[in-house]
């Protein structure tokens, strides 16, 4: 699994023009399912997400995470996220996980999110997203937990 995490002021979800979902400050958190990922890998990435620290504490150090702030998650799949380019200039996405098992798989990552103690806001999974952010900081994660009973060249 891989994700693209931002801090943000403001984010929102807007689907053929219109507001579906949208957060305060807090993470925005773009997220692809890889072939392969499995509770653990679900468990990790949620553990990250809450207890990353990468908001200012009265110092100005990077000391808090998302529930020290009262923030919230914004969780949006993106598949692109796995793109791959190591030949030529039009990604591969080959490690994407399969639609179906995708979607469960972001599923459960929200629910163990929410089990987590953090309000929770998600993107449609398959859907044309426009995706409006303010990037504080810029501050802005890459984050992977590759699953070792599955990898790929």
């Amino acid at each position: 699994m891989k994700a693209v995490i931002q801090r943000v002021k403001f984010a929102r979800v807007l689907i053929e023009g219109k507001v579906f979902s949208e957060i305060g400050r807090g993470l925005l958190a773009l997220v692809c399912a890889e072939r392969g990922d499995d509770e653990n890998v679900l468990s990790w990435i949620a553990e990250k997400l809450v207890n990353l620290r990468i908001f200012p504490d009265a110092d100005g150090k990077f000391n808090l995470n998302v529930k020290d702030i009262s923030g919230e998650i914004l969780l949006v799949s993106n598949f692109t996220i796995c793109g791959q380019l190591k030949k030529g200039t039009r990604p591969s996405f080959h490690l994407s996980e399969e639609p179906e098992l995708a979607k469960a798989l972001l599923e459960k990552l929200a629910e163990k999110i929410r089990k987590k103690g953090v309000p929770l806001k998600e993107g449609v999974f398959g859907a044309h997203m426009e995706i409006e952010l303010v990037n504080d900081g810029p501050v802005t994660i890459y984050l992977e937990k590759i699953n070792p009973a599955y990898l790929i060249d």
